[in-house]
């Protein structure tokens, strides 16, 4: 059969929109899907019309990018249109329901019981990337009300304010909730005095006991002035720990359990890590209630929060019912899973660390942000990374991968390469006199060469080595070819040029390093690579390079011998 009129400017139709999109020839497989959806007759046909299609997609492969589009213009301009328009899978920020003239505050609430972690800089750079696109303001606030399961730590403090600066998100306040322990003791008042909080002296297995039966507790219909009393004998250290809780009154009978009666101080007589605090204060809000307060005060106008904490949410409600305060407009976004590092806790690695397993939060194993800043990954490349996912309730499960690709994108171009022989094992080569090797600093950049002392000793690396045979040959990268004419000891000849083509014999081509270089370790995810590398690294200290066929790597010291960050291949 032949097509008809019709089916032809069909097929030409498609074909140049494939040819605009692309800018190249027609590609017969997407051609055809659209054919095929618009002209059902031709399905059963498909065999029998493809020569006459393919003729078709040969004629328009002839042209000119710009007759492509002239022609599509001519005869399909809604193809056009849908090229401008066609939209791509969601990534980015959607828009936030803002109202006219708010301004938008919005908040990252760490624990600093550890530095920032991957996991945490997906809320540091979504909150920071919304402040700065509809012009508001983006507050850091450690909660840190918690001296004893989650323990804070100094230094944590700061480092979140540096990393926060580093990938681009300065805060424009800083918030520490210890500081402000009086604040909440003041609403905690003034939820007892409105009968809307007790002081409850059930032991925890019990009051789970009431609360599962949805039925009150012994304490719960006492009167706020009672409440007040025992709430100042909380305050005052004369209960001991666990021995009462303050709780705010909710629906007993809620279907949910988690939403009833919750708990929103409790006894701790464990010193605060931070000296101004210390032991000042015996009584520490809970989480949820501690939040509730900030996020009123500090005006939080949206909130990005976990999809698993909406009963925080609920439970919250609560008090802003109570006090009357209207809740932030809120987002709920799915967990992330990074393949490479599955499950993880803060609490976890640091005991790891206390106990040796890692050499400290930096260490190139960990998914901190410290450990990426010294591996060489750019702030850049993270940001990219993190407002790509979007904010979505739909669980992402992501390789870094995906990371390491955009950090490549923006550090190829400065990255000087070298060699760095890892496990290395010498070589002697026979026929040639001492010389200077010039590789170029970078294959694409015209940004000179550098220079290597060559003598008649070389190191390769040992799993190259292991793989040559007596007469293999093989070129040493921008030096010369050798032949292999011993393996143990490891032994070559040189080969002139003129005598053997890398091209024609398809050599192996290996890189080497000279017998005067420098010791380099490098430290990976993988463990860690001893090896020796060019003298030239030392100059690089701080800066990414790539070493040939091994990685990029941030050199990190250059004392006696040079230390390496892995970053990624």
């Amino acid at each position: 059969m032949t097509l008809t009129e019709d089916d032809k400017k069909t097929v030409e139709k498609y074909a140049l929109q494939n040819a605009v999109k692309y800018g190249q020839p027609p590609q017969i497989g997407a051609v055809m899907g659209r054919v095929m959806g618009e002209c059902p007759h031709l399905r059963s046909k498909a065999k029998e019309v493809t020569p006459f299609i393919l003729e078709i997609l040969t004629e328009v492969a002839k042209e000119t990018p710009e007759q492509w589009q002239a022609r599509l213009e001519q005869i399909a301009p809604e193809l056009i249109e849908e090229l401008c328009t066609k939209k791509e899978p969601d990534k980015g920020l959607k828009e936030l329901d803002v109202e006219e003239g708010q301004e938008v505050v919005m908040r990252f609430a760490p624990n600093p019981n550890g530095p920032p972690t991957l996991g945490s800089t997906r809320g540091i750079i979504v909150n920071s990337e919304y402040v700065k696109k509809y012009g508001g303001k983006f507050i850091i606030r450690f909660d840190d009300t918690d001296p004893q399961t989650k323990r804070p730590m100094l230094e944590a403090y700061d480092w979140y304010i540096d990393d926060c600066k580093w990938l681009g998100a300065d805060p424009d306040e800083v918030v520490i909730a210890s500081d402000r322990i009086p604040l909440y003791y003041d609403y905690a008042n003034k939820l007892i005095k409105l009968g809307h909080a007790y002081v409850c002296f059930c032991d925890g297995a019990d009051f789970k006991k009431c609360k599962d039966a949805k039925q009150a507790c012994p304490h719960r219909d006492a009167s706020p002035e009672e409440n007040l009393k025992h709430w100042e004998k909380m305050l005052s250290g004369e209960y001991e720990e666990k021995s009462a809780v303050l709780r705010i009154k909710t629906d007993i009978q809620h279907k949910d359990p988690a939403l009833r009666d919750f708990g929103a101080f409790r006894i701790v007589k464990t010193p605060h890590p931070r000296q101004e605090i210390a032991d000042k204060y015996c009584v520490w809000p809970l989480l949820d209630f501690e939040g509730a307060i900030e996020d009123h005060e500090l005006g939080m106008t949206h909130i990005i929060r976990g999809k698993d904490l909406m009963d925080s949410e609920k439970r919250q409600g609560y008090i802003y019912k109570y006090l009357g305060w209207k809740y932030p407009k809120t987002t709920h976004w799915g967990r992330v899973k990074i393949h490479e590092f599955g499950k993880f806790s803060t609490s976890g690695l640091r005991h790891a660390i206390e106990e040796g397993e890692y050499s400290g939060w930096d260490d190139p194993r960990l998914p901190t942000i410290r450990a990426l800043r010294r591996r060489g990954i750019v702030p850049e490349a993270i940001r990219k990374f993190m407002l790509d996912m979007g904010v979505g309730e739909t669980d992402i499960s992501i390789s870094l991968d995906t990371l390491y690709a955009e950090n490549r994108k923006l550090i190829d171009s400065g990255a000087n390469r070298y060699f760095f022989v890892w496990d290395p094992t010498d070589i002697d080569i026979t026929g040639t006199e001492p010389c200077i090797a010039t590789p170029s600093l970078h294959p694409a950049e015209d940004r000179g060469n550098r220079e290597i002392e060559v003598g008649p000793k070389l190191y390769v690396c040992k799993e190259d080595a292991e793989k040559l045979s007596i007469g293999s040959r093989i070129r040493l990268k921008d030096l010369y070819n050798i032949e292999i004419t011993s393996l143990e000891p490891l032994q070559a000849r040189y080969l002139d040029d003129s005598i053997v083509s890398v091209k024609k014999e398809r050599m192996k081509i290996i890189h080497w390093a000279p017998v005067n270089g420098m010791p380099v370790t490098v430290l990976s995810p993988e463990g860690e690579f001893r090896g020796i590398g060019e003298k030239q690294i030392a100059t690089e200290l701080d800066n990414v390079v790539q070493f040939e066929r091994f990685g990029f790597c941030r050199i990190d010291d250059v004392g006696k011998g040079i230390v390496a960050y892995f970053t990624h291949k």
